[in-house]
């Protein structure tokens, strides 16, 4: 059962409007289902969207922040529980261990790092927890073109592809991990 759903975005503040729309679409849903947030603990960017998004409709919002960025004062001190990590990799095991999903809106390079992270325990069979990108804007449509390369190339067997969905919106994603099924996991060697 779905309690805790771990969102990885952007930090950035740059990035156009629609993509903060979505987030904060995201962010509301999550607190009209009453879901639970994990994320990266900032205020800013795409990541604060999905924050004041969930509070915005009264729900639990935790935030893993490692120490170095509490240092920037960019947390959100609004996250009813604000854990401070020693680093990024204690970050991420965190936010592993306190969700039961894994929603990915668009972002960069450390927003990839993570989704790849779980997309690699899930192929290793470290966790069967649902992992879903939405592709507002068809944002990951380059990354689902080099995933498919790789099973073509053959560096990936065909049921990669299946151990991650790729949504429109946060209707359609929240949809898909609810309903989510693990899929058969074969071993990763060809």
């Amino acid at each position: 059962m779905i309690q805790s759903v771990c969102v990885f975005c952007s930090s950035s503040d740059s990035v156009d409007g629609v993509y903060r729309e979505v987030a904060t679409h995201l962010g509301r849903k999550l607190g009209q289902l009453g879901l639970n947030l994990v994320y990266g603990g900032a205020s800013i960017g795409l990541m604060g969207c999905v924050a004041r998004g969930v509070h915005e409709f009264g729900g639990r919002v935790t935030g893993v922040l490692p120490e170095f960025f509490k240092i920037k004062e960019i947390e959100y001190g609004e996250a009813d529980e604000l854990i401070v990590t020693r680093d990024m990799r204690e970050r991420k095991a965190v936010m592993d261990q306190k969700s039961d999903a894994f929603i990915t809106l668009p972002g960069g390079i450390g927003t990839m790092e993570e989704a790849m992270e779980i997309l690699s325990m899930k192929q290793l069979k470290l966790t069967l927890k649902p992992l879903v990108f939405i592709n507002t804007c068809n944002f990951y449509d380059g990354l689902i073109s080099n995933l498919q390369e790789m099973v073509d190339l053959n560096f990936a067997k065909q049921e990669t592809l299946d151990l991650f969905a790729v949504e429109p919106g946060p209707d359609e994603a929240l949809d898909y991990i609810r309903n989510y099924q693990p899929p058969k996991i074969p071993s990763k060697w060809l």
